[in-house]
């Protein structure tokens, strides 16, 4: 005992002392942390920087002092936003010494969201976003219109000032500030941000603030630049008929409002708007401070409780529930709901900077009191509407009990737990982290796949023909389905309600179908299940798709894989001279040998990981490809049409 106690006692002095304790001062931690500020280096990241200069000025309009804002996405790579907002203060800050200008932009926790006399409401409350911006940009620039008519400017790098506050020139009157930045290549890998991506998260911004115009102006597009404005005077009810609109609504949209004065916590603004239609799935959106929190919080619980219980209080008083009858469940309340809550608190409670959640415990209940009111009202006044709703949540608890019929009839049959489906060839390692499961399409690529695969860590499960649309069917349908059977039971996390993402049996879950149509609707079906089932598979970074090659490119002995038309060009150029090629249109036409080169060999292959990036957005597409209404998706043909490559008719 007493020679290990001091053998760990050496190796212990050789590697933690006075030396190992490291004090990052200013923007080092940044830098050198960017997760803690940002959520990382990724292309969420890149995106989130965008959104920390914009949430700036959005906070700029909460407080009355702006009504416009115009972001560009430059030819050079950088961002610029300006808004008409009151301009950062320049002067000399009275305890700091410096220019407020630069004390907000080089210091962390510094800013005017603190106390309440400069900002009521805002989304910026840790006083660190535009501070991070700045430490993670190469380069920054900001203008400052100040109302004293002068126009001063300072810049940066890397978070440095490399000039003082300089006044440039005097300016019309219209007060603002103007925020131009390049994220820093040495931290980010991709510095290419997603214009759609914006589009959506400013769209949004535009709903829940009511009255804003926002402009998004990409100027990386030649010779025309793409351009978007939005104002939304309806607010969140526009943005709800907005995620309605290739559905069919059964009713008017059912809006809420009030403003709370709430003890040691100021004034609380709670807006609610409610609308259901003919749909299977929910759409509940949550925001706080005109910032999307995507995974809720007690405003989000607090709609969602209140909903369940004025269903159920109504549909017992009216007598559509008898008093033999149980409740409605919260899955049968939500069935077909689209929802927005937006709260206004001059003190959110974040559970991260990256603000996804909301964790304020008093907004529950002030939520809850905006839904009893105004939704309580329509089922009371709205009869032919509530009637509606109350007819669907019926159908919806029969189709409840029945996926439970079906969950224990999966439960008790050879597809569960023991005995894995049939189809499945299984690998050997029982360590899910690094096993996986390759879900291919049809008998001939599931032969193929079996015989290349390395069976220690790799598992094939073939697919029979085109799985159940699931966008256009509820659950009990959906798991009557003998091959979404074999699927649920093959990964091992249930489905619903009895969903646990830690039983899952492979850390990756590959979807690998042919390069043709049919090969795409096997694929678009499949994620569509993911999206709507299995939505945490995703969010946790489980689910890939194999990108097999389009081309086999051969002269003489040498040989060499195309996964594009472009790669196609390229090899056959350095080829030279006569090249034959061949067009794989089906995994099939591979030989297992080929199949592993190519698609599932792990230093080889090529695997685009799966990602809800926005999840209204996603809602939509889905809601849009494989809904029933036709309309949209024949224009979204139409509109794509020009774009297509490689069409299989």
């Amino acid at each position: 005992m007493a020679g290990n106690d001091k053998k760990k006692k050496k190796t212990g002095d050789s590697t933690y002392n006075e030396a190992s304790i490291e004090h990052l001062s200013g923007l080092e931690a940044v830098r050198r942390r960017p997760g803690m500020y940002v959520g990382g280096t990724d292309l969420k990241a890149l995106h989130h920087l965008v959104y920390e200069v914009v949430d700036n000025s959005i906070d700029e309009a909460l407080a009355g002092y702006c009504d416009t804002i115009h972001v560009t996405l430059l030819a050079d790579g950088g961002v610029r936003v300006i808004d008409n907002g009151r301009g950062i203060p320049v002067g000399i800050h009275p305890k700091e010494g410096v220019s407020t200008l630069q004390l907000v932009m080089t210091e962390l926790h510094a800013g005017g969201k603190f106390g309440d006399s400069a900002y009521k409401v805002s989304g910026g409350l840790h006083g660190v976003g535009v501070t991070a911006v700045n430490a993670l940009s190469e380069r920054c620039e900001v203008t400052v219109y100040e109302a004293d008519g002068h126009i001063y400017r300072q810049q940066y790098e890397r978070g440095i000032p490399t000039t003082g506050v300089e006044k440039i020139g005097d300016h019309d009157g219209i007060t603002g500030t103007e925020t131009v930045f390049w994220a820093d290549r040495g931290i980010f890998p991709e510095t290419e941000y997603n214009y759609s991506v914006l589009l959506q998260r400013f769209r949004e911004m535009a709903f829940v603030t009511r009255g804003v115009t926002i402009h998004l102006t990409d100027e990386r597009t030649q010779p025309f630049h793409q351009e978007v404005s939005f104002y939304f005077e309806g607010g969140i009810a526009s943005f709800v008929r907005h995620l309605n609109r290739n559905r069919k609504p059964i009713h008017n949209v059912v809006y809420g409002s009030r403003t709370f004065d709430v003890e040691e916590v100021g004034e609380v603004e709670v807006e609610i708007a409610i609308q259901y239609a003919d749909y299977y799935t929910d759409s509940v959106l949550a925001f706080a401070n005109t910032i999307n929190t995507p995974d809720g919080g007690t405003h989000l619980e607090g709609l969602r409780a209140a909903v369940t219980r004025a269903i159920n209080f109504h549909g017992r008083k009216t007598g559509v529930l008898k008093d033999s009858d149980n409740n409605f469940s919260g899955d049968d309340t939500r069935e077909g709901m689209t929802a927005i809550v937006s709260i206004k608190h001059p003190d959110p409670q974040f559970e991260s900077q990256t603000k996804v959640k909301l964790m304020n415990t008093e907004v529950k209940g002030l939520v809850q009191s905006v839904v009893n009111d105004a939704f309580g009202e329509f089922l009371q006044t709205d009869t032919r509407g509530a009637r509606a709703i109350y007819e669907k949540c019926l159908i919806s608890a029969r189709a409840r009990i029945a996926s439970k019929r079906a969950r224990d009839l999966i439960r008790s049959s050879p597809l569960q737990s023991t005995t894995l489906p049939g189809k499945l060839a299984d690998c050997s390692s029982r360590d899910a982290h690094s096993s996986e499961l390759y879900i291919v399409e049809g008998d001939s690529a599931g032969g193929s796949a079996k015989q290349g695969r390395d069976r220690h860590f790799q598992a094939i499960l073939p697919l029979r023909g085109k799985i159940l649309n699931t966008e256009r069917a509820r659950l009990d349908k959906v798991l009557d389905n003998k091959e979404i059977q074999a699927l649920i039971s093959a990964l091992g996390v249930g489905i619903g309600e009895e969903f646990d993402l830690e039983k899952l049996r492979y850390g990756r879950v590959i979807i690998m179908t042919d390069a043709d149509v049919d090969g795409a609707h096997i694929r678009t079906l499949l994620l569509t299940f993911f999206f709507r089932y299995m939505p945490q598979l995703i969010e946790g970074g489980h689910l890939y798709i194999a990108q097999p090659p389009l081309y086999l490119v051969s002269s003489g002995k040498k040989r060499e894989y195309a996964y594009s038309e472009a790669e196609r060009e390229r090899v056959m150029s350095k080829m030279g001279g006569r090249v034959s090629l061949q067009r794989y249109k089906g995994l099939g036409e591979m030989n297992p040998e080929q199949l592993w080169e190519t698609t599932m060999d792990p230093n080889n292959r090529l695997l685009l990981q799966v990602s809800i990036e926005d999840a209204a957005s996603a809602d939509r597409t889905f809601d849009m490809l494989m809904g029933s209404s036709v309309p949209p998706r024949r224009k979204f043909i139409q509109t794509h049409a020009k774009a297509v490559r490689n069409l299989d008719v």
